[in-house]
């Protein structure tokens, strides 16, 4: 079994406030099998500065509810010093997803990459402020 690239995002939200709003694009991602869902995690930091790492089971029924078949695969990949160290980052009254998924869509490549004898040796995603930049020097709307 091929495994694709595999990436972790932390998505910071104002305010302690999961509300799901993000679970549709997530779903279709995973749908059309773009990507596979392996963990996921949430962490907040009360306006008093105090940390806490959260279950899904442990947010409001509304978001658990929206959260819940995305669930991953692969529990325990993301740790506790992990978490401790997304919720010490994060500013007073706030909160953040963090997910792992794999580019599933890109096992293809990485099959065919092996099976030529290649060898990964560098892989890096190119900044947005970047890509931006690059688009409007050449004239080309984003």
């Amino acid at each position: 079994m091929s495994v694709g690239p595999v990436e972790l995002a932390v998505v910071k939200f104002p305010g302690n406030k999961f509300k799901g709003e993000i679970v549709p694009a997530l779903r279709e991602l995973i749908g059309n099998e773009t990507i596979k869902i392996i963990d996921l995690a949430f962490v907040l930091k009360t306006a008093d500065g105090a940390t806490e790492a959260l279950e899904l089971t442990s947010l409001p029924e509304d978001v658990v509810g929206a959260f819940q078949d995305l669930d991953g695969e692969v529990d325990g990949l993301l740790n506790d010093e992990d978490l401790e160290a997304v919720a010490a980052g994060l500013p007073a009254d706030s909160s953040a997803v963090l997910l792992v998924w794999e580019d599933s869509r890109a096992t293809r490549l990485v099959d065919a990459v092996r099976g030529a004898g290649g060898e990964l040796a560098a892989l890096e995603r190119v900044p947005r402020e970047q890509v931006m930049a690059a688009l409007a020097h050449a004239g080309i709307p984003a």
